[in-house]
């Protein structure tokens, strides 16, 4: 098990990858001290081949019996705490790593995959690197339901990889909350290790490691991990310092990455020299970023391979804010379908409830089981289910049917709608601080009727445009606008 010493001495961990498609998700780290307004602010493109739905949920606290335990995916178990946290999830049904997470704390957790040279899952329980069936699909959902904290779901979750050992030969997950990001890359077995990300740099993750010589400080590591890889004759300790993107990964060129190239670009405002591998884990960008910009990032499709794909089934940006309650500062920004010609609406942590058209039906504890994942039922991926997704799926299969300019066309729409929402945002906090401070039901309500509100907006005029099989007239515009003010903007509370 990982000591609370050894957390508070290292700390944070890196990313390995899987066997999957070479480019399989993009993520933005921001720390705060590089953001406009002091959030920590993650930006992370999830995307996947095969067939897709996407169901967004909220998901209360539980209560469990005294000898609860959780069971894994391969069959081992797990202690069961006595109560867990509640948590807004994403999952797309079928795939063991690709759901995403936001907590009552505002501890924010998603992941990339990042090949790496280690062995396949037979190999390594074998060898007895991976016991029990080892881990997966289940870390991050117990990262949300333990953690209070980024440093917390981090210590967590290098105690699971090193009692259970991990089943997917690499992955990088980025563990937030209102003060600090962390990367904890996996390789596979009981390798991994943490590094945070900087409070003035961005970090740009793609299907890569990025983490390569720890620093002193503000990093961790499996304790066996120099042994390990000086035993594969990954690493020569009479070579240098232990460095573990070349010593784990699978491209032993070590390549830069251009995806990784062409976000730091896009921080930067500037080129990048291509002719060696980016050494520091982040960038110190001229100015501060907001949640447009990153929005903006996780939209381009001028690098070449682009960061925005129709492989994209959501992208993310997670607003993590300090200073205020974490229901009403930490807000989930959310597209349905690839960014580019989707709209980032706002979930902010607080929200009772999601609309239905975001999730699947049916009993919530059913949802929560592995074989309800894993063996989703019929009708999961129909194209004609009356669903959020199906609806904005569909308009990107219009959107590309129009080339360039019919995509440029709806990102231009959907960038004004966010550009609305965004200039209501202060208002609508204000009032729910202040209503907070003798209601928090009440703050929560107004809260959960301004974001239902604005994903029907978005939905009616997503409908409009499939209708038309046109994007934005100055009369849908104006349209737009009066609904967004009718429900948006802050009113006074029936009590008033």
């Amino acid at each position: 098990m990982v000591s609370r010493r050894w957390l508070l001495s290292t700390l944070l961990i890196l990313v390995p990858s899987a066997v999957a498609p070479a480019r399989a998700c993009f993520t933005v780290i921001v720390g705060r001290d590089a953001s406009a307004d002091g959030s920590v602010l993650v930006g992370h493109n999830e995307q996947n081949g095969g067939r897709q739905a996407l169901h967004f949920r909220r998901v209360p606290g539980r209560r469990f019996d005294e000898g609860a335990v959780v069971r894994l995916r391969r069959g081992g178990t797990l202690e069961q705490v006595p109560e867990t946290f509640s948590f807004l999830w994403s999952e797309l049904p079928g795939q063991e790593f690709s759901d995403s997470y936001l907590n009552e704390h505002g501890v924010a957790v998603v992941s990339n995959a990042c090949p790496t040279r280690q062995d396949d899952y037979a190999a390594l329980v074998a060898r007895g690197e991976i016991r029990d069936g080892g881990i997966g699909y289940t870390l991050r959902r117990l990262v949300a339901q333990r953690a209070r904290s980024a440093r917390e779901g981090v210590l967590l979750a290098a105690g699971w990889v090193e009692r259970f050992g991990y089943v997917h030969c690499g992955r990088t997950y980025v563990i937030a909350d209102t003060r600090e990001a962390w990367l904890l890359a996996v390789a596979g077995g009981r390798a991994y290790v943490a590094q945070r990300v900087p409070d003035d740099a961005v970090a740009v993750l793609p299907n890569i490691h990025i983490i390569g010589v720890l620093p002193d400080h503000n990093s961790a590591a499996w304790q066996g991990i120099y042994d390990y890889a000086g035993g594969r004759g990954w690493w020569d300790p009479h070579a240098g310092p232990f460095n573990f993107r070349k010593a784990f990964r699978r491209d032993r060129s070590d390549p830069p990455d251009p995806r990784r190239l062409r976000g730091r670009e896009l921080v930067l405002g500037r080129k990048e020299p291509r002719r060696a591998h980016p050494a520091p884990i982040g960038v110190n960008p001229p100015r501060t970023l907001s949640v447009a910009d990153v929005a903006a990032i996780l939209r381009d499709r001028a690098g070449r391979p682009p960061l925005s794909t129709p492989t994209t089934q959501e992208a993310s940006v997670f607003q993590l804010r300090a200073g205020v309650p974490p229901e009403i500062g930490c807000v989930w920004w959310r597209t349905t379908a690839e960014p580019a010609v989707s709209v980032f609406t706002p979930w902010y942590l607080g929200v009772l409830t999601v609309p239905e058209q975001y999730d699947s039906p049916g009993d919530l504890e059913t949802k929560l089981t592995l074989d309800h994942h894993f063996n989703p039922p019929e009708g999961t991926f129909d194209r004609q289910a009356p669903v959020a997704w199906r609806t904005f799926r569909r308009l990107q299969d219009v959107a590309y049917a129009g080339g360039e300019n019919g995509i440029r066309k709806l990102q231009d729409e959907w960038t004004a709608f966010e550009r609305k929402v965004f200039a209501v945002q202060p208002e609508l906090e204000t009032k729910a601080i202040e209503i907070w401070e003798k209601d928090p039901e009440e703050a929560r309500r107004l809260l959960t009727e301004r974001c239902h509100d604005v994903a029907r907006d978005a939905q009616r005029a997503a409908r409009k445009w499939l209708d038309a099989r046109q994007f934005g007239s100055r009369q849908e515009d104006g349209g737009q606008e009066n609904l967004l003010v009718r429900h948006f903007l802050v009113r006074k509370s029936k009590r008033e």
